[in-house]
């Protein structure tokens, strides 16, 4: 049997309906040859465009969300609808009710060649979402190398910021993609910007992140090992909190101060007791973390892991403070 490619009958069905229309007479309204063009470039369908256009469609008109024909082309990946509604005059930095822009829709969705032709045509690079994302920040997020080269070569701002603070970097770091975050050094990223939370890059990468080629660009081009957020976590209590045990041993090795606590006077070794974490605490003792000290509320790690009855760490703990105290 036969299969028939769904997404092509829209598309025949468009041209169809449109010549209907011809032999018939008929007038369709403005706002129903905008959902006519809108539909046709949401498939990618560039002859049924032009024949809407020619037949005066209003390339700008939008649906009830702010979203035009190039918007839904665009984040369709639809390079020769793209290329038609901006010859034809479409608006390339025209916004929806949320702000997006062509070129920001078409970025979230990875479409490289369409953002290519997109910035060519005018549009602009520091576009904000009402989210407040920009074009750069959603390369940096999904990993998308080739789209932020062309972004950073065209002016984007490498130390942009979304509503949380976070740079380009930071999402790159927290995602997990070391080829993104080497670009954004090499084209001017700031390493130790804070985010509102008081977290630098490094804390993004130790924390979410599991990806030590990432972690080790950051400390190579200059993280601070011992930068404090704002409830007074460094890096290295935030990859204890993880379970992040490369991380912690790599931090460590590279001057991470074993014996910082937080606001709430918690050390590293207390975070890997809190979340149950042995083989991090396994490498924090094996590094001199301190057993006995206590936090502001006064409990010792060895206080944490019997109210937890954590059985496993508490064994760690206690074997380190049998040969820190032998009878």
């Amino acid at each position: 049997m036969m299969k028939i490619r769904t997404g092509r009958i829209i598309p025949v069905l468009l041209v169809l309906l449109l010549a209907f229309q011809a032999w018939a007479g008929d007038k369709p309204d403005k706002e129903e040859l905008g959902r006519e063009l809108r539909l046709a470039a949401s498939v990618g369908d560039v002859e049924a465009i032009e024949k809407l256009l020619d037949q005066g469609a209003d390339v700008n008109s939008a649906n009830k969300y702010g979203k035009t024909a190039l918007m839904m082309a665009a984040e369709n990946g639809n390079l020769g609808a793209v290329s038609l509604l901006l010859q034809r005059g479409a608006d390339v930095n025209r916004k929806t009710v949320a702000d997006c822009t062509a070129l920001t829709l078409a970025a979230e969705n990875g479409e490289q060649e369409v953002t290519a032709l997109l910035i060519e045509r005018g549009a602009d690079l520091n576009a904000r979402t009402r989210a407040g994302t920009t074009p750069c920040l959603l390369a940096a997020r999904y990993g998308e190398k080739e789209m932020l080269e062309q972004l950073l070569f065209r002016g984007a701002d490498p130390n942009d910021r979304d509503k949380e603070g976070r740079t380009p970097l930071m999402l790159a770091a927290e995602h997990d993609h070391p080829e993104i975050v080497k670009l954004l050094l090499k084209h001017g990223a700031k390493v130790n910007l804070k985010d509102k939370k008081g977290k630098t890059a490094l804390v993004h990468a130790v924390e979410k992140g599991k990806n030590m080629e990432v972690v080790k660009a950051l400390v190579e081009a200059g993280a601070d090992v011992n930068a404090r957020s704002k409830d007074g976590a460094t890096p290295l209590i935030w990859a204890a909190g993880a379970g992040n045990v490369a991380a912690v041993e790599y931090l460590l090795q590279h001057g991470a101060d074993i014996h910082a606590a937080d606001n709430d006077g918690i050390t590293a070794l207390m975070e890997a007791v809190d979340v149950r974490e042995p083989e991090v605490v396994k490498v924090l003792l094996s590094y001199g973390a301190d057993v006995n000290r206590k936090n502001k509320g006064g409990k010792s790690a060895m206080d944490m892991a019997k109210s937890m009855r954590d059985g496993r760490c508490l064994k760690l703990l206690k074997e380190a403070s049998d040969q820190e105290n032998p009878h």
